[in-house]
Protein backbone atom coordinates (compact mmCIF):
# COMPACT_ATOMS: atom_id res chain seq x y z
CA UNK A 1 0.00 0.00 0.00
CA UNK A 2 1.38 3.43 -1.00
CA UNK A 3 1.03 6.15 1.64
CA UNK A 4 1.52 9.90 1.48
CA UNK A 5 4.69 11.11 3.17
CA UNK A 6 2.71 13.80 5.03
CA UNK A 7 0.82 11.20 7.08
CA UNK A 8 1.88 10.39 10.63
CA UNK A 9 2.48 6.75 11.56
CA UNK A 10 -0.86 6.71 13.38
CA UNK A 11 -2.63 8.02 10.28
CA UNK A 12 -0.93 5.37 8.14
CA UNK A 13 -2.25 2.74 10.53
CA UNK A 14 -5.73 4.27 10.35
CA UNK A 15 -5.68 3.95 6.55
CA UNK A 16 -4.58 0.33 6.85
CA UNK A 17 -7.42 -0.50 9.24
CA UNK A 18 -9.97 1.28 7.03
CA UNK A 19 -8.66 -0.65 4.01
CA UNK A 20 -8.89 -3.90 5.97
CA UNK A 21 -12.54 -3.20 6.82
CA UNK A 22 -13.33 -2.59 3.14
CA UNK A 23 -11.37 -5.56 1.82
CA UNK A 24 -12.95 -7.99 4.30
CA UNK A 25 -16.40 -6.56 3.67
CA UNK A 26 -16.99 -6.06 7.40
CA UNK A 27 -20.35 -4.76 8.59
CA UNK A 28 -21.36 -2.77 11.70
CA UNK A 29 -20.63 -4.74 14.92
CA UNK A 30 -18.20 -7.12 13.14
CA UNK A 31 -14.93 -7.79 14.96
CA UNK A 32 -11.88 -6.25 13.26
CA UNK A 33 -8.88 -6.94 15.49
CA UNK A 34 -7.55 -5.99 18.92
CA UNK A 35 -4.83 -3.56 19.92
CA UNK A 36 -2.22 -6.23 20.58
CA UNK A 37 -2.71 -7.91 17.21
CA UNK A 38 -2.65 -4.46 15.60
CA UNK A 39 0.62 -3.64 17.35
CA UNK A 40 2.29 -6.91 16.40
CA UNK A 41 0.98 -6.90 12.82
CA UNK A 42 1.99 -3.31 12.16
CA UNK A 43 5.25 -3.32 14.12
CA UNK A 44 4.30 0.07 15.54
CA UNK A 45 4.65 1.27 19.12
CA UNK A 46 1.78 0.89 21.59
CA UNK A 47 1.40 4.69 21.79
CA UNK A 48 1.03 4.85 17.99
CA UNK A 49 -1.61 2.13 18.05
CA UNK A 50 -3.52 3.96 20.79
CA UNK A 51 -3.42 7.17 18.77
CA UNK A 52 -4.65 5.34 15.65
CA UNK A 53 -7.55 3.85 17.62
CA UNK A 54 -8.46 7.32 18.90
CA UNK A 55 -8.50 8.67 15.34
CA UNK A 56 -10.65 5.75 14.19
CA UNK A 57 -13.10 6.44 17.02
CA UNK A 58 -13.19 10.16 16.19
CA UNK A 59 -14.06 9.30 12.60
CA UNK A 60 -16.83 6.99 13.74
CA UNK A 61 -15.17 3.92 12.22
CA UNK A 62 -14.61 1.66 15.23
CA UNK A 63 -15.92 0.92 18.72
CA UNK A 64 -13.48 -0.58 21.27
CA UNK A 65 -14.97 -3.22 23.56
CA UNK A 66 -13.08 -4.54 26.63
CA UNK A 67 -12.96 -8.01 28.14
CA UNK A 68 -12.77 -11.54 26.70
CA UNK A 69 -13.76 -11.54 23.05
CA UNK A 70 -13.32 -7.78 22.98
CA UNK A 71 -11.23 -5.63 20.69
CA UNK A 72 -12.10 -3.24 17.90
CA UNK A 73 -15.49 -3.59 16.21
CA UNK A 74 -16.94 -1.82 13.19
CA UNK A 75 -19.09 1.07 14.41
CA UNK A 76 -22.69 1.54 13.42
CA UNK A 77 -22.02 4.65 11.40
CA UNK A 78 -23.74 7.25 9.33
CA UNK A 79 -22.39 7.91 5.84
CA UNK A 80 -19.87 10.72 5.53
CA UNK A 81 -19.76 13.69 3.18
CA UNK A 82 -16.46 15.54 2.94
CA UNK A 83 -16.44 19.34 3.05
CA UNK A 84 -12.82 20.23 2.49
CA UNK A 85 -11.28 18.63 5.57
CA UNK A 86 -14.49 18.60 7.55
CA UNK A 87 -16.13 15.16 7.71
CA UNK A 88 -19.90 15.55 7.87
CA UNK A 89 -21.93 12.53 9.04
CA UNK A 90 -25.39 12.56 7.50
CA UNK A 91 -28.64 10.64 7.76
CA UNK A 92 -29.56 10.54 4.07
CA UNK A 93 -27.69 9.29 1.04
CA UNK A 94 -24.36 11.12 0.91
CA UNK A 95 -24.82 11.65 -2.82
CA UNK A 96 -28.03 13.63 -2.18
CA UNK A 97 -26.28 15.78 0.41
CA UNK A 98 -23.32 16.31 -1.92
CA UNK A 99 -25.73 17.35 -4.70
CA UNK A 100 -27.38 19.90 -2.39
CA UNK A 101 -23.99 21.29 -1.38
CA UNK A 102 -22.95 21.58 -5.03
CA UNK A 103 -26.18 23.41 -5.94
CA UNK A 104 -25.78 25.76 -2.99
CA UNK A 105 -22.23 26.60 -4.03
CA UNK A 106 -23.41 27.28 -7.60
CA UNK A 107 -25.79 29.88 -6.16
CA UNK A 108 -23.20 31.38 -3.80
CA UNK A 109 -21.98 34.00 -6.26
CA UNK A 110 -25.52 35.25 -6.94
CA UNK A 111 -26.32 35.37 -3.23
CA UNK A 112 -23.12 37.29 -2.51
CA UNK A 113 -23.75 39.76 -5.34
CA UNK A 114 -27.27 40.40 -4.06
CA UNK A 115 -25.96 40.96 -0.54
CA UNK A 116 -23.30 43.40 -1.73
CA UNK A 117 -25.88 45.35 -3.70
CA UNK A 118 -28.39 45.61 -0.85
CA UNK A 119 -26.41 45.61 2.41
CA UNK A 120 -26.97 48.24 5.08
CA UNK A 121 -24.71 49.32 7.92
CA UNK A 122 -26.77 47.15 10.27
CA UNK A 123 -26.21 44.16 7.98
CA UNK A 124 -22.46 44.77 7.98
CA UNK A 125 -22.36 45.03 11.77
CA UNK A 126 -24.27 41.75 12.07
CA UNK A 127 -21.93 40.04 9.60
CA UNK A 128 -18.88 41.25 11.55
CA UNK A 129 -20.37 39.71 14.69
CA UNK A 130 -20.88 36.41 12.87
CA UNK A 131 -17.25 36.59 11.76
CA UNK A 132 -16.10 36.95 15.37
CA UNK A 133 -18.23 33.97 16.38
CA UNK A 134 -16.57 31.84 13.68
CA UNK A 135 -13.11 32.80 14.94
CA UNK A 136 -14.20 31.89 18.49
CA UNK A 137 -15.28 28.43 17.26
CA UNK A 138 -11.78 27.47 16.07
CA UNK A 139 -10.91 23.96 17.26
CA UNK A 140 -14.52 22.77 17.53
CA UNK A 141 -15.53 21.29 14.17
CA UNK A 142 -19.21 20.97 15.08
CA UNK A 143 -19.55 24.55 16.30
CA UNK A 144 -17.31 25.86 13.50
CA UNK A 145 -19.46 24.53 10.67
CA UNK A 146 -22.77 25.60 12.24
CA UNK A 147 -21.48 29.12 12.80
CA UNK A 148 -20.31 29.17 9.18
CA UNK A 149 -23.80 28.20 8.08
CA UNK A 150 -25.27 30.91 10.32
CA UNK A 151 -23.10 33.46 8.51
CA UNK A 152 -24.31 32.20 5.11
CA UNK A 153 -27.93 32.42 6.26
CA UNK A 154 -27.40 36.01 7.34
CA UNK A 155 -25.76 36.92 4.03
CA UNK A 156 -28.63 35.32 2.09
CA UNK A 157 -31.18 37.26 4.14
CA UNK A 158 -29.81 40.56 2.78
CA UNK A 159 -30.70 39.89 -0.87
CA UNK A 160 -33.95 41.12 -2.39
CA UNK A 161 -34.48 38.23 -4.84
CA UNK A 162 -36.96 36.13 -2.90
CA UNK A 163 -36.77 33.09 -5.19
CA UNK A 164 -32.98 33.00 -4.95
CA UNK A 165 -33.05 33.51 -1.19
CA UNK A 166 -35.63 30.81 -0.50
CA UNK A 167 -33.91 28.31 -2.82
CA UNK A 168 -30.49 28.92 -1.29
CA UNK A 169 -31.75 28.76 2.29
CA UNK A 170 -33.78 25.64 1.47
CA UNK A 171 -30.65 23.86 0.25
CA UNK A 172 -28.71 24.92 3.33
CA UNK A 173 -31.53 23.78 5.61
CA UNK A 174 -31.67 20.42 3.79
CA UNK A 175 -27.99 19.79 4.52
CA UNK A 176 -28.17 21.11 8.08
CA UNK A 177 -31.27 19.14 9.07
CA UNK A 178 -29.78 15.87 7.83
CA UNK A 179 -26.36 16.35 9.41
CA UNK A 180 -25.65 14.20 12.44
CA UNK A 181 -22.17 15.36 13.41
CA UNK A 182 -19.06 17.06 12.07
CA UNK A 183 -15.42 16.28 12.75
CA UNK A 184 -12.10 17.40 11.32
CA UNK A 185 -9.76 15.25 9.29
CA UNK A 186 -6.45 15.18 11.17
CA UNK A 187 -3.57 16.34 8.97
CA UNK A 188 -0.12 17.79 9.56
CA UNK A 189 -1.27 21.26 8.44
CA UNK A 190 -4.64 21.20 10.19
CA UNK A 191 -4.15 24.55 11.96
CA UNK A 192 -3.09 26.43 8.84
CA UNK A 193 -5.90 24.90 6.78
CA UNK A 194 -8.61 26.01 9.19
CA UNK A 195 -7.01 29.43 9.56
CA UNK A 196 -7.34 29.62 5.77
CA UNK A 197 -11.05 28.71 5.96
CA UNK A 198 -11.61 31.39 8.59
CA UNK A 199 -9.89 33.95 6.37
CA UNK A 200 -12.14 33.00 3.44
CA UNK A 201 -15.25 33.59 5.54
CA UNK A 202 -13.97 36.92 6.79
CA UNK A 203 -13.27 37.79 3.15
CA UNK A 204 -16.93 37.07 2.35
CA UNK A 205 -17.92 39.64 4.96
CA UNK A 206 -15.45 42.22 3.60
CA UNK A 207 -16.73 41.61 0.07
CA UNK A 208 -20.35 42.22 1.06
CA UNK A 209 -19.31 45.33 3.00
CA UNK A 210 -17.49 46.64 -0.08
CA UNK A 211 -20.78 46.94 -1.95
CA UNK A 212 -19.07 45.74 -5.13
CA UNK A 213 -20.87 42.83 -6.83
CA UNK A 214 -17.83 41.63 -8.78
CA UNK A 215 -15.74 41.52 -5.60
CA UNK A 216 -18.52 39.57 -3.88
CA UNK A 217 -18.65 36.99 -6.67
CA UNK A 218 -14.87 36.56 -6.56
CA UNK A 219 -14.97 35.98 -2.80
CA UNK A 220 -17.69 33.34 -3.30
CA UNK A 221 -15.55 31.54 -5.90
CA UNK A 222 -12.56 31.43 -3.53
CA UNK A 223 -14.77 30.10 -0.75
CA UNK A 224 -15.99 27.06 -2.72
CA UNK A 225 -15.01 23.69 -1.17
CA UNK A 226 -14.39 22.38 -4.67
CA UNK A 227 -11.61 24.94 -5.14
Amino acid sequence: MTTRTSLTRAEVLVEQVEADIRQRGLKPDDWITNKEELRIGSGMARATVNEAVRLLQDRGMVVPKPGPGGGLFVASQHPIVRLGRTLLRVEDSPSSIADAIEMREELEGLVMAQAAANRTETDIDDLREHGRSIVDATGDAELFIHRNWALHRRIAAIGQNQVLRSTYLGLLEYVDSRSVAASREDTHDDASYFAHRIRLHLDLIDAVASGDEATAREAAARHSHRG
